[in-house]
C-alpha cells in the first residue's frame, strides 16, 4: 500500500508513524545501531515491511496487477498501490470512521514536527506532499495522475505509470471490489502483528 494507508494503519503512535513513513529509506535491519532508531521507529518500519509482504501476496492485489501488467509491466505492483490509495482516501471515512481532511491535517503536522529525525529522503518528501497535498488529492483522479506522472519521472526504465490511470478508469469497478475485499484483511492482519509484538 502507498503513503495514506501506511500512515493510517500506524494508529497514530508516533514511532509507528515515523517508522512507517521512512521504511524505504532504511536498509537492512533497522535495530542495527548505526540508524539510531528508537524502538518505536524500528516497529514501525518493521511494521510497514510486514504490510508490505502481506500486501504483495494478497490474491486480490496478484488479480488487479494482472489487468495492469500488460501497461506497467514489472511496476504494475506500483500501480496497485496508488490506485489502492485512491480507494482509501475516497472512502476513507466509511472506512475509518475519521474524516480524510481531519487525518491528513494531523499527518502532516505530526511530520513537520518531527522532521528533523527524518532522513533527508523522507524529508524531501514529506514537503513535496505536504506543499501539493498528495494525500487529500488522492481521492481525485487528476491528484492520482499526477502522483503517476511523477512516479514515472523517477523510474530507471519505461513503465507506463504516466498513463495507467487510464487503466484506472478502464477497470474503475473491478479495481475497487479488489480494494475493498483486500482491506478488511490488512486492518485485520496489522492487528494481528500489533497483538503479536506486544
Amino acid at each position: 500500500m502507498n503513503i495514506l494507508a501506511h500512515a493510517y494503519l500506524s494508529n497514530r503512535e508516533e514511532g509507528l508513524l515515523i517508522g512507517n513513513f521512512i521504511a524505504d529509506f532504511i536498509k537492512g535491519d533497522p535495530a542495527n545501531p548505526r540508524h539510531g532508531l528508537s524502538a518505536g521507529v524500528v516497529h514501525g518500519i518493521r511494521l510497514h515491511r510486514s504490510i508490505d509482504a502481506f500486501t504483495d501476496t494478497h490474491p486480490a492485489v496478484e488479480r488487479v496487477r494482472r489487468l495492469l501488467r500488460p501497461r506497467c509491466h514489472k511496476y504494475a505492483g506500483v500501480a496497485v498501490d496508488v490506485f489502492f490509495d485512491h480507494f482509501l482516501a475516497k472512502h476513507f471515512e466509511a472506512l475509518t470512521g475519521e474524516s480524510l481532511t481531519a487525518y491528513v491535517a494531523w499527518f502532516y503536522q505530526t511530520l513537520l514536527r518531527v522532521d528533523d529525525r527524518l532522513p533527508a529522503g523522507a524529508s524531501r518528501m514529506a514537503t513535496y506532499m505536504i506543499r501539493q497535498n498528495w494525500l487529500s488529492n488522492y481521492q481525485h483522479l487528476s491528484g492520482i495522475e499526477r502522483s503517476l506522472k511523477g512516479l514515472a519521472g523517477r523510474t530507471t526504465f519505461a513503465s507506463g505509470l504516466d498513463t495507467a490511470v487510464e487503466d484506472l478508469v478502464r477497470f474503475y469497478e473491478p479495481i475497487s471490489a479488489e480494494f475493498h475485499l483486500f482491506w478488511p484483511d490488512l486492518t485485520g492482519h496489522v492487528q494481528r502483528s500489533a497483538a503479536f509484538s506486544g
